[in-house]
């Protein structure tokens, strides 16, 4: 099955705000509300900031272009516990990331695939596999890490299960976690989000 993957900036440039937040209330992700409420309502304030790029993956259904997900990326500074790492990565991480000796941490500046999500609407979702979605955003970050060097990439996800499975099979390793913060505690269960990296030399 072919895919589209366009920059929300270009559609919005294109057709205007209006239209296309219209094209946008057909996304609906009930899994995750954190996912749809970014995507309506924050993600083109973001892209005219330059705070984030989100890009809108489509396919053909009945002969229609229709959303199928979406993901956003972003640069973000972390902190990532030296005991929290194998030394390998510790040694690779070491090329890119500043270590402070009194916090035991290193600070690294890295991509941060900061919404990702199904359309849940008519089934659309089943047109893509969560995999397949993950990879569209691993080779866009791939491509600007062609340009400006680097070679990891984190996300950040509720502490459940089937997370933690479908990000670990994708080659992400926990280092950690991040306390919610306000406007994110009513969109998200428990406390936290985990930290997950990823390198993606090995993808």
């Amino acid at each position: 099955m072919a895919y589209k993957i366009i920059n929300l900036k270009d559609i919005y440039n294109a057709i205007g705000e209006e239209k296309t937040k219209e094209k946008l209330r057909e996304f609906s992700c009930s899994l995750n509300n954190d996912v749809e409420y970014f995507l309506k309502e924050k993600a083109i304030e973001f892209s005219k900031q330059d705070i984030s790029r989100t890009y809108i993956v489509m396919s053909q259904y009945k002969n229609k272009d229709v959303i199928v997900g979406y993901f956003a990326i972003t640069n973000k500074v972390t902190n990532i516990k030296k005991v929290n790492l194998s030394k390998t990565k510790r040694k690779n991480l070491l090329k890119f990331a500043v270590y402070d000796k009194e916090n035991k941490n290193y600070s690294i500046s890295l991509p941060l695939i900061g919404q990702i999500g199904k359309n849940y609407t008519n089934n659309y979702d089943k047109l893509i596999s969560g995999d397949l979605l993950l990879k569209l955003a691993f080779d866009k970050i791939k491509e600007a890490q062609e340009i400006v060097g680097g070679r990891f990439v984190f996300i950040e996800c509720e502490d459940k299960q089937k997370l933690l499975h479908f990000y670990e099979s994708n080659g992400f390793v926990c280092f950690g976690k991040r306390n919610l913060e306000k406007d994110e505690i009513d969109k998200n269960t428990g406390k936290y989000l985990l930290q997950m990296l990823c390198d993606l030399s090995k993808k």
